[in-house]
């Protein structure tokens, strides 16, 4: 955060919390100790400029599922257990090998419990 302004090829004021998992057989047996890829990110119009000690990252296109967490970002734990043990088993989709992320919008405050994010699951037909 201290040196997005460095980044000048911006699209938008949204930043992103993107995670991506090896493979999908992470969400198998949930362990908290299972590592996983965390990007801090925010959309840019091209790659010509990367500032020093960032890289970047290109999500593939697909379908997702959108979810919003209203409420602390620390109690998203909850709409994320929901998402997989719920709603997905009980819909006509399974997770896809893409990477997850959140959307943070004006409306995100963190651990505010009036903030807002969006949730995005990649998906495909079961």
């Amino acid at each position: 955060m201290p040196r997005r302004k460095e980044i000048k090829n911006t699209i938008g004021t949204e930043f992103y919390s993107v995670e991506v998992y090896e493979d999908l057989t992470y969400f198998q047996h949930f362990n908290p100790e299972k590592s996983f890829e965390k990007w801090a990110a925010v959309q840019v119009s091209n790659l010509e400029y990367i500032p020093s000690e960032m890289e970047s990252l290109i999500i593939p296109e697909g379908k997702y599922a959108v979810f919003n967490h209203r409420g602390k970002g620390s109690e998203a734990s909850k709409v994320y257990r929901y998402i997989l043990e719920d709603w997905l088993p009980n819909s006509e989709f399974a997770l896809a090998n893409r990477p997850h992320f959140a959307v943070m919008g004006e409306k995100y405050k963190n651990e505010d419990p009036e903030s807002e994010e969006e949730l995005w699951f990649p998906i495909k037909e079961k």
